[in-house]
Parts: structure tokens; C-alpha cells; sequence
């Protein structure tokens, strides 16, 4: 199977071959024709297998082919990203497959001045790339009409209509045309937001090129326990050990970012940090420079989980696991793109056993643990496997009790020093839940 195949008009295929591309991944075979026909989508495959091109290069030849000139303060295309990092890398492979067609593309976020952005929209762009609270901000001054738009599509819908962006979707969702085409891509479609999506769609198609919630098959996995207050001694450990080049690391918290950047500062490693906290112009910077080689680690909260794409990334760390499973395989989906390999390693501790547990059980895998010599931790990481069970150490029997005096005593409740802790059920937080009011659907 070719592009050309695909019905891609020359131009598409043109910047194909200038980039590189040769022969479409099996969710580009299945989203191209289907959003050429004009089809609502929900797609979902692995992170690293093209979805960008999947619904971008059939939304770039729609706009050519049909509709209207765009008009000023207006948007014909928008594409939602639920972070500024994912917005800027989408706008730029968005802008490098449109670069021999009459369109124009522009990409909104927070973190930056809006005036500029005020400016720029004043022409009208055909394809707007933005983040739902800048866009948000745009349509209450003024600055953005949507009446215009004939598609949206919603890039990592998952975390899109997650607890996090719930509000903003309901607006935007309120700000738009009824008639329009409407595209769902992700790595992960829990079933809960599956439902949820479909209040959004009209009669759309389902794809799934591979199995739901699986990490890609190029990444090597593996859990290293350890205890939690000699993780970044190990973390140095193991990167002189295996002499690491490259390493995207992710941490849980913003402190936990800056204590290991100056950790490994202090030792004269070359780190930089990204996180929620750092201006935008920063957290490119640091970007940039990690994929130029300039800096060796680079440590970042799940702001850069989504988005981030580095060629031949060979390795991530997870210095904390996350707190969302489905977090897991957008991280260590950052290596082992494009049919290349990586691996994936995880520090592990024993207050994550809950959060290791439910990795496994989202990805149907048990995931092999290497124990480092001198790191054998104190704290016991409980097994676990992929059934969601977390198999606890048989406890020792009880002692009994001797003592001195002849009468009794109460000496209240006691458990023996071998016992093992009980590990708390791991607890979802409630999500909240968008009603969307759709109203009457017209069909195209």
C-alpha cells in the first residue's frame, strides 16, 4: 500500500517524499480514506504510529478541495491538545505537510503573550492548532469566531476529556457549528471516556489498529525495586553503569523535578527540568537543547509525557511512576517510535505498589523486575502481576508471649517486626464527567 493509494492529491504526496514517508502505518490506512468520506472518528493505536499524519493529511486535502476562503478572525480547522508542548509539535508536522498548498496554520496556547496571537488570527488561519484554555480566552475577546469551522478534532482525546479538561470541552463544545465532522485520536480510550465521546460524534467509525492500552511491542520494560530515599543515588548508578547518552526521566511532582536536576547538577552531570512551573520560552529552550544533544537528561512532570517527540530517543527512566496508569504508556511511549527500539525502565518503591499493580493491569503484562546489587531495598515492593493483585508476603506466625510476673497483663495488640504492612486498595478519584447538550445532529 502506497499513499497515493490513499487518494492523497499530488501536493500531500510531494512533502510525503521530502519527508521521508514511504508506506502508511496501518492507522494511517484506516483514518485517511475514512476522513476523506467524511466520516466522524474515533481512532485509537499506540503512541509513535503516525496518528498526526493519520488525520492531518485528509483534513489538509478537505480544506484544499472544499470550502469557502477562510474569513478574518476565523478558523475553517481546529485541532485541540491538551498541552503546549503537544500543540507546537502537531502545528509543525501540520505546517510541514501543508507546505505545498495554498493553506495557512497557526498554533495558540498558554504560558505567552495573547496579543500576538490576537494579531495573527485577525486574517484568519485555515487550521488552528490550540489548547482549550487559550482558545477559550481568543473566543470571549473577540479575537476567534468558530461559526466557520467544518472540523475538530480532539488530538489525545483521552486526557482531553479527562478530569482536567472536562469545563473547557463543555464550553468549546457549546462555541461550535452543530454541522461539522468531528475526530477522536489517542493512545488510550478508557470506557467510561468512550462513552463520553460518543455524545460528541455523529455515527462515527471505530478504529483500533492495535490492542487497547498496550505499550508498543519495540519498548523494553523492566522495574528495578528499590527504596524511595535512594533513588537518585541509583538513578547515578545506573547511568554511569550503562554509560546512558540520552534519557527523557519523569518524575511525579514539580519539587521532585528541580531536587533531581540539582542532584545531578551537583555532581557535574549535564540536566536540565521541564514542568508546569517554567515559562514557555524556558521549557522550549530546555527542549531544544535535550534534542541536540546538548543536555544528557532531561526531567520533566507529565507535561511532556504527550507531544514530546525525539528521534531515536533510546531510553526513559521513570523515576516515580504515575499516578494515572494510562500515564504509563504515553511516557515510555516516547521511545520505540517509528519502528525503532528503547527501553523503559522504572524505580521502584513500596509505597508504589498500588500504582505498579494497576500499569500492569491496564497493560495486561507483568512486567520483569531486575534487583541492582547494593540496592536491594529494605522496604519490600510487594509482587504483583497482571490480574491487579497484589501478592502480600505470608505473614510469620506469632511468638508467644513471655513474660516475668505471674499475673496478667494487658499488653495490647502487637505484631511481630516480620510481619509485613498492609498495603491500602488503591482509591480512583471520582471523575467528572462533561453532559454535553448536542441537540438535533444534522447529517451531512
Amino acid at each position: 500500500m502506497t499513499f497515493a493509494s490513499l487518494g492523497l492529491i499530488e501536493p500531500l504526496l510531494r512533502a510525503l517524499e521530502t519527508l521521508g514517508y514511504q508506506t502508511p502505518t496501518p492507522v494511517q490506512a484506516q483514518a485517511i480514506p475514512a476522513v476523506l468520506a467524511g466520516r466522524d472518528l474515533m481512532a485509537a493505536a499506540q503512541t509513535g504510529t503516525g496518528k498526526t499524519a493519520g488525520f492531518a493529511l485528509p483534513l489538509l486535502q478537505l480544506l484544499t478541495m472544499e470550502g469557502p476562503k477562510v474569513a478574518a478572525n476565523s478558523a475553517r480547522a481546529l485541532i485541540l491538545c491538551p498541552t503546549r508542548e503537544l500543540a507546537e509539535q502537531v502545528h509543525t508536522s501540520v505546517a510541514e505537510y501543508a507546505q505545498h498548498l495554498p493553506l495557512t496554520t497557526y498554533a495558540v496556547y498558554g504560558g505567552v503573550s495573547i496579543n500576538p496571537q490576537m494579531m495573527k488570527l485577525r486574517k484568519g488561519v485555515d487550521i488552528l492548532v490550540a489548547t482549550p484554555g487559550r482558545l477559550i480566552d481568543l473566543f470571549r475577546q473577540n479575537a476567534l469566531k468558530l461559526n466557520q469551522l467544518q472540523t475538530l478534532v480532539l488530538d489525545e482525546a483521552d486526557r482531553m476529556l479527562d478530569l482536567g479538561f472536562s469545563e473547557e470541552l463543555a464550553n468549546i463544545y457549546r462555541m461550535l457549528p452543530k454541522k461539522r465532522q468531528t475526530l477522536l485520536f489517542s493512545a488510550t480510550f478508557s470506557d467510561d471516556i468512550r462513552l463520553l465521546a460518543g455524545q460528541m460524534l455523529n455515527d462515527p467509525l471505530s478504529i483500533e489498529v492495535s490492542p487497547r492500552n498496550v505499550a508498543a511491542n519495540t519498548v523494553k520494560q523492566w522495574v528495578v525495586p528499590v527504596d524511595k530515599k535512594r533513588k537518585p543515588e541509583l538513578f547515578v548508578h545506573l547511568m554511569r553503569k550503562g554509560r546512558w547518552k540520552q534519557v527523557l526521566v519523569f518524575a511525579k511532582t514539580r519539587n521532585g523535578v528541580d531536587a533531581l536536576v540539582d542532584k545531578l547538577q551537583g555532581l557535574g552531570i549535564n540536566a536540565d527540568g521541564i514542568h508546569g512551573d517554567k515559562p514557555q520560552a524556558t521549557r522550549q529552550r530546555a527542549l531544544d537543547r535535550f534534542k541536540a544533544s546538548e543536555v544528557q537528561i532531561l526531567v520533566a512532570t507529565d507535561v511532556a509525557a504527550r507531544g514530546l517527540d525525539i528521534e531515536d530517543l533510546p531510553l526513559v527512566v521513570n523515576f516515580d511512576l504515575p499516578i494515572v496508569a494510562e500515564d504509563y504508556i504515553h511516557r515510555i511511549g516516547r521511545t520505540g517510535r517509528a519502528g525503532n527500539t528503547g527501553e523503559a525502565i522504572s524505580l521502584v518503591c513500596a509505597d508504589e505498589v498500588n500504582m505498579l499493580s494497576a500499569i500492569e493491569m491496564l497493560t495486561r503484562q507483568t512486567l520483569t523486575r531486575k534487583m541492582e546489587p547494593d540496592f536491594e531495598p529494605e522496604h519490600r515492593v510487594p509482587d504483583t502481576d497482571a490480574s491487579g493483585q497484589v501478592v502480600k508476603k505470608p505473614k510469620k506466625p506469632k511468638k508467644p508471649k513471655t513474660s516475668g510476673g505471674g499475673g496478667k497483663r494487658n499488653l495490647g495488640k502487637w505484631v511481630d517486626s516480620g510481619d509485613a504492612a498492609p498495603t491500602e486498595p488503591s482509591i480512583k478519584p471520582v471523575r467528572k464527567v462533561p453532559v454535553f447538550n448536542t441537540g438535533p445532529r444534522k447529517k451531512k
